[in-house]
């Protein structure tokens, strides 16, 4: 039972980098297709994938076409049960969609401000007033489910879930902007950067290069914060 799955960028597209993790993580077998996200063919390259307008998109093994990462995580959770998308406490699966939900609709002004990019660290950003709501809000969600679930894990239930797929695009905009977090929170981010399959992702993106650079920012530089 294999699947399809289309993508952008991987130094760039945050929702790809859910999408692909959401297979990669959990065992769940996919063929990769690259979709033209910068090079100008997005919109023929899921022509067939209808009405896809955006990556990740997959297609089941059945020939059903699934986009938007909320809509991707609950389809592989329904069909694949024992796969652990979700935490089996039931207490601990409802704040893990919570948190999944809050990160799928909000935090605009981290995303806005700070498009992921994975090729290097920037110095000196200037983080406004939003974005530091927004990350003083990241971290009372990741201390409130680490606290309860996650303790004796890095990840925020405890089993690395769908949870930790939402957030590990954010965890690449903080380590990628150098964005000031406490020790909790940058223990969080550190676990993502270290995680095999964030570094084999960030490893796949590096092999293509970009003149100009998407995002690049006027700011000193130094080398990505995680393990090459």
């Amino acid at each position: 039972m294999t699947y399809d799955l289309h993508i952008g960028d991987q130094s760039f597209s945050s929702w790809s980098l859910r999408g692909w993790l959401m297979f990669e993580k959990f065992g769940i077998p996919c063929r990769v297709h690259m979709a033209g996200l910068y090079s100008g063919t997005l919109r023929e390259d899921l022509a067939d994938l209808a009405p896809a307008r955006y990556v990740p998109v997959m297609r089941t093994p059945e020939g059903i076409a699934v986009g938007d990462t909320l809509a991707m995580a609950e389809t592989l959770a329904e069909r694949h049960p024992d796969a652990g998308l979700w935490p089996s406490d039931p207490a601990a699966r409802a704040l893990a969609r919570w948190l999944v939900a809050e990160m799928h609709s909000g935090f605009t002004a981290l995303r806005n401000e700070c498009p992921m990019q994975l090729l290097l660290q920037y110095e000196d950003f200037p983080v406004s007033d939003a974005v530091k709501a927004d990350l003083d809000r990241l971290q009372e969600l990741w201390a409130l489910a680490r606290s309860r679930y996650g303790s004796e894990s890095p990840w925020l239930f405890g089993a690395y879930s769908l949870a930790d797929v939402f957030y590990a695009p954010v965890a690449a905009r903080i380590a990628g902007y150098g964005l000031p977090v406490g020790d909790g929170a940058q223990e969080y981010v550190m676990a993502h950067l270290e995680d095999p399959a964030f570094r084999q992702w960030r490893a796949m993106g590096l092999t293509k290069t970009y003149d100009p650079v998407p995002y690049a920012l006027d700011l000193p530089k130094r080398k990505w914060p995680g393990p090459e």
